[in-house]
């Protein structure tokens, strides 16, 4: 978003740009924030880019924000210590986390550039799937399908394989009619798994 004199004022991302356009069109004034308010008044034009998935559209949003600082914009717009995927197996769980650090005794894949949390997510439902297809995602733990995850993930570990595989750069999860997923759930399915592998291939390293 620029004003008049083409100073960039916000940058954000939407699956939706219609709807995120109609909800500022019809935003009421005695109920949304003064600063949202300042912003629309100052808004004189919109630039969009489009971009392939969910992932590259957050890393994308990460790296405006960091090299543009707009004025209206908090999050994101200094830098973040590096991520790293850290996993190891303990009895018969895999467990998994995102750390800033290297930490003795885990399996690491890293430094994970923008997105990360986007990706663990993913990650994570693509990896229950894989290791719990009789439950399919919607009795996953509570929180976990919307990426509300604890800090520490446990999944069997048999997890750690499909891990691999995905990292390589393989599909981890064959999605057939016979999984326990919905029908939505089975896009979400492949749209994780692609942007998993994609995220491994194009947002780690140095």
């Amino acid at each position: 978003m620029r004003d008049a004199c083409g100073t960039i004022l916000y940058v954000g991302k939407a699956k939706s740009l219609r709807q995120r356009l109609g909800s500022y069109r019809v935003a009421n004034p005695d109920r949304v924030p003064k600063r949202l308010l300042r912003l629309l008044k100052s808004v004189e034009c919109i630039e969009l880019e489009e971009c392939d998935d969910e992932a590259a559209a957050l890393a994308r949003e990460a790296e405006l924000l960091l090299e543009l600082k707009p004025r209206f914009n908090r999050a994101g717009v200094w830098s973040a210590p590096s991520k790293f995927l850290a996993w190891r197996v303990v009895d018969a769980q895999l467990e998994l986390k995102l750390v800033a650090a290297l930490e003795e005794g885990w399996k690491t894949q890293g430094p994970l550039k923008g997105g990360s949390a986007y990706m663990f997510a993913a990650l994570i439902r693509v990896l229950w799937v894989a290791t719990r297809p009789e439950l399919g995602l919607n009795r996953m733990p509570v929180g976990w399908f919307r990426g509300r995850l604890p800090e520490l993930v446990a999944l069997p570990k048999e997890a750690e394989a499909y891990l691999q595989s995905l990292i390589g750069g393989a599909e981890a999860v064959p999605v057939t009619e016979e999984s326990v997923l919905l029908g939505w759930h089975r896009e979400l399915l492949v749209e994780n798994q692609e942007a998993v592998i994609k995220y491994f291939q194009t947002k780690t390293g140095a």
